[in-house]
């Protein structure tokens, strides 16, 4: 027996963006596509991600005094941010394969939070953005596990690109300070 599995009709007209240009990840039948980066040149690119686990006061004290009962939670978390993101084409579909040239992680901990970023260096033809991101927001997955024996209200939050460089647009970096106690939050 075989099962065909045929995607929903899409429309042949391709609608307009604001700028009237057409999406770059959109064919010209509607279907989501990988951007074709040939053409592009190789360059040094840089992207630096953050995020938080926003944790009780039992788990920041024995975080503190290395006394969970799963072992290294910042270690650990740190080496899976490491992993993931040289994983990110394999867990987003329209990402490119990079050949990383070097991810770092760094678990700090903060009042409340564990804060996590990470920065991924690359010579290729389109950003890291999106491997700088899975490596917080898998850093912060695995500090969850190590830490749910404990505290099981741990949340994510504030995840988001604080610096970009290389490529055509240049240098970007994020408007807003990294440390703010509140990131993250919703407005009020």
């Amino acid at each position: 027996m075989s099962v065909v599995v045929a995607s929903p009709p899409v429309s042949r007209q391709r609608r307009p963006s604001a700028s009237d240009a057409p999406f770059s990840h959109v064919d010209e039948c509607g279907r989501a596509m990988m951007v074709d980066v040939g053409a592009k040149a190789v360059t040094e690119r840089v992207a630096i991600a953050e995020g938080f686990v926003r944790l009780s006061a039992d788990l920041e004290a024995r975080l503190r005094a290395g006394d969970l009962p799963k072992g290294p939670a910042l270690e650990v978390a740190r080496l899976a941010g490491i992993m993931a993101a040289k994983r990110t084409d394999e867990l987003i579909p329209l990402c490119h394969t990079l050949p990383l040239d070097g991810v770092n992680v760094t678990a700090s901990m903060e009042p409340g939070r564990v804060r996590f970023e990470a920065t991924v260096r690359v010579h290729a033809r389109t950003g890291a953005e999106m491997e700088a991101l899975t490596a917080v927001c898998v850093a912060a997955l695995a500090f969850i596990d190590m830490g749910k024996a404990v505290d099981r209200a741990m949340r994510i939050d504030g995840v988001r690109v604080l610096a970009k460089s290389g490529g055509r647009h240049g240098p970007w970096r994020a408007s807003e300070p990294a440390d703010r106690p509140d990131a993250g939050d919703p407005p009020a």
